[in-house]
């Protein structure tokens, strides 16, 4: 399998994909296509009609959007239990799952994704206070449920998709409770993430639409 990601520093959706793949052990290979430079769009369409990352391919199969990579990879690689294990848990996690897919743009675009940045107390407005204090009631919830350490108890899917909101929690110093720090610090710690973020400090690209408070 191959995936298509973008910058490191910068794309929230490549690293929903990208984490649970290397979390739970799954082999691929991985091209990164630096974004907003020069052909950038025309090389992301030589892999998905769609024209954005992230994008897996597995033989003739084309698999894009965070949410769709990640219900592939549950279903082809059943024995890593990517969702959890209780009916009515897999359906929170899941609506927990397409509630950050489809939603939190305030959030998403007042604090972009910025691995290297340090921007404490920037980007704060009435709207995105409510983004956060929507996200912060979802992990209170999952986490006093299931006694952690992650959202269910094991990392899943669902951990991925709040991972990027995490790390903007770092990026934008976001003051939280300590529950809720505890595990922003876990998922920020997480071998994987370590991985991530070294290479996404290695990169030389800035670009100035994720990085409005420079």
């Amino acid at each position: 399998m191959r995936l298509i990601i973008g910058n490191k520093n910068y794309s929230s959706w490549s690293l929903r994909a990208w984490l649970p793949m290397r979390q739970f052990g799954i082999p691929f290979a991985e091209t990164r296509i630096a974004l907003f430079e020069p052909g950038y769009k025309e090389r992301i369409l030589e892999h998905s009609p769609g024209g954005k990352v992230p994008v897996l391919i597995d033989g003739d199969l084309v698999v894009w959007e965070s949410i769709a990579i990640g219900e592939y990879l549950a279903e082809k690689f059943t024995d890593r239990m990517m969702w959890p294990r209780a009916a009515n848990e897999r359906a929170l996690a899941r609506s927990i799952s397409a509630e950050m897919h489809a939603g939190f743009s305030d959030l998403r675009s007042r604090m972009p994704m910025n691995i290297r940045g340090r921007y404490p107390g920037k980007g704060r407005s009435p709207e995105v206070d409510k983004d956060i204090a929507r996200v912060a009631a979802i992990w209170s919830g999952c986490l006093q449920s299931s006694g952690g350490p992650f959202l269910f108890g094991d990392f899943t899917l669902a951990d991925a998709m709040y991972a990027p909101v995490a790390t903007r929690f770092i990026t934008y110093g976001v003051a939280l409770e300590t529950l809720l720090q505890e595990y922003v610090d876990r998922v920020w710690n997480l071998t994987a993430m370590q991985e991530w973020r070294a290479a996404a400090l290695a990169e030389a690209e800035v670009l100035a639409q994720d990085e409005p408070y420079r």
